[in-house]
């Protein structure tokens, strides 16, 4: 049990960085080149791993590294580029948060993962509280934004059960390196053909995809696809609402914004619903397993099977009486 809690600090490293990213996007970085930001953010942050490990895919590796980079990386990053331009922040953050709840579908389905039923009170809990959090005003969210979000959602929970399903042989930092390399590569040749040119970088915008390229993606991924391995999917899910809770707080100290009431009980839901998916909960609401009474009869006869594999023989215990 202590292993496991000593992950959990881990994987929430993840939605943490995560949390800044849709601030980041929309201040730092260049709009109108989803494919461009994803290419940027991914292909690089893949380098850099692969040069920590130097350890290239073997075997059925290539088409997994390209499968997954594409549900986990390529494509899942130009919809969240694209989400993070044209929905606001608090709707995309809505609909993302729905994906604790999506992974223990798909972890039901392929890791045959049971959801407990303290992880879905948790989901419903926490979707709640971000719903508190975040939502005003849905009149300013297109249907485009909305999709992107959607399926942006959709697969990336795909794609994290697959990994914890396939990646049982290969090491975190290859397993997020492939995935990076393999997604980024893909959306080079699409990025050229759809947005042009490369978008002109300033300094702030340099700044911004080094943070979401180091920080947001080489550090974050490798962190979330341990927990994976470590823990349930539906533990890992429920982690991933601090993304929401971080982009509040930050929103709170960066831009001045001040909490309501609501928003604030909103945040206690969220960090309810992290809680009740917690190893903790689960060992606090299982129930006990039956146990037979202790049969403290002095006539109560015991089997014990004599020397030489000879059959079974009844011998009578200590205080009862012999024949």
């Amino acid at each position: 049990m202590e292993a496991t809690f000593r992950w959990l600090p881990v994987t929430a490293i993840a939605p943490v960085a995560w949390g800044a990213t849709y601030y980041v996007t929309q201040q730092f970085l260049p709009a109108d080149h989803p494919m461009y930001g994803a290419a940027i953010r991914a292909l690089p942050a893949g380098l850099l791993l692969l040069l920590v490990r130097r350890r290239l895919p073997r075997g059925s590796w290539w088409w997994k590294s390209a499968v997954l980079g594409t549900l986990n990386m390529g494509a899942f990053f130009a919809l969240v580029y694209l989400a993070a331009q044209t929905l606001p922040t608090s709707v995309a953050s809505t609909i993302m948060a729905t994906s604790p709840m999506v992974m223990m579908l798909f972890a039901w389905a392929a890791l045959s993962e049971r959801p407990r039923v303290t992880h879905l009170a948790g989901a419903c809990v926490g979707i709640a509280g971000v719903g508190l959090m975040l939502l005003e005003d849905m009149g300013a969210a297109g249907l485009t934004g909305i999709l992107a979000s959607v399926s942006a959602m959709t697969m990336s929970s795909l794609g994290y059960v697959l990994a914890k399903r396939w990646s049982g042989d290969v090491d975190v930092f290859s397993l997020t390196s492939w995935q990076l390399i393999a997604g980024g590569a893909a959306l080079v040749p699409v990025a050229v053909a759809v947005e042009g040119a490369p978008p002109p970088l300033d300094g702030p915008a340099l700044l911004g995809f080094g943070y979401v390229t180091v920080i947001a993606t080489a550090l974050a991924f490798a962190a979330w696809f341990a927990g994976l391995r470590h823990l349930s999917a539906g533990t890992v899910g429920l982690i991933g609402l601090l993304n929401p809770v971080t982009g509040v707080l930050l929103g709170t100290v960066l831009a001045g914004e001040t909490l309501t009431g609501r928003q604030i009980f909103g945040l206690v839901l969220v960090f309810l619903g992290i809680l009740l998916g917690q190893p903790i909960a689960a060992r606090l609401t299982r129930r006990p397993p039956d146990r037979k009474p202790a049969d403290h009869s002095p006539w109560r006869v015991a089997e014990k099977e004599p020397p030489g594999g000879e059959a079974p023989r009844q011998v009578a215990e200590k205080g009862a009486p012999g024949r």
